[in-house]
């Protein structure tokens, strides 16, 4: 059985650091604005955390509307991805903004995750961009 609860940002950095942040120290899986009151932490339990996901009250000036929420850090630990648990986050967060009024959801993915996310409806806008020690991203939406 799994379960998703929101968690306090310290607790995302078990998943972050092998999974987006591998060989790099501790302190880089510490993002910006992790602890504002309006950035949730979800994690993903199966006995123990296994995926993570935060998301953030922040507004891309590329898109109109007024209320968007970024999706930052998504994270599944290796040997439990391609189990659908990626996606039960990423909708999770989307039932979480619909109940919140949130019109759009944005994010940076990274090249290898665009055809996961486009099986979710969320489409690419713009060209692929470098995002320093990460690696190539594309810019993704989604309105909800």
């Amino acid at each position: 059985m799994t379960i998703i609860k929101e968690i306090p940002s310290k607790d995302t950095y078990i998943v972050r650091q092998p999974v987006l942040r591998k060989g790099k120290p501790i302190e880089s899986c510490i993002f910006e604005g992790d602890d504002l009151p309006t950035t949730h932490h979800f994690g993903l339990y199966k006995d123990s955390l296994i995926g993570i996901i935060s998301l953030f009250s922040k507004i891309n000036p590329i898109f109109a509307h007024e209320n968007q929420a970024q999706i930052r850090g998504m994270a599944i630990l290796e040997i439990h991805q391609k189990q659908g648990f990626g996606e039960a986050l990423v909708l999770h967060c989307e039932e979480y903004c619909k109940a919140n009024n949130t019109s759009l959801i944005w994010f940076n993915a990274r090249t290898e995750a665009v055809g996961f996310y486009k099986k979710l409806n969320y489409q690419t806008i713009g060209e692929p961009f470098d995002i320093k020690d990460v690696g190539e991203h594309y810019l993704m939406f989604k309105k909800i």
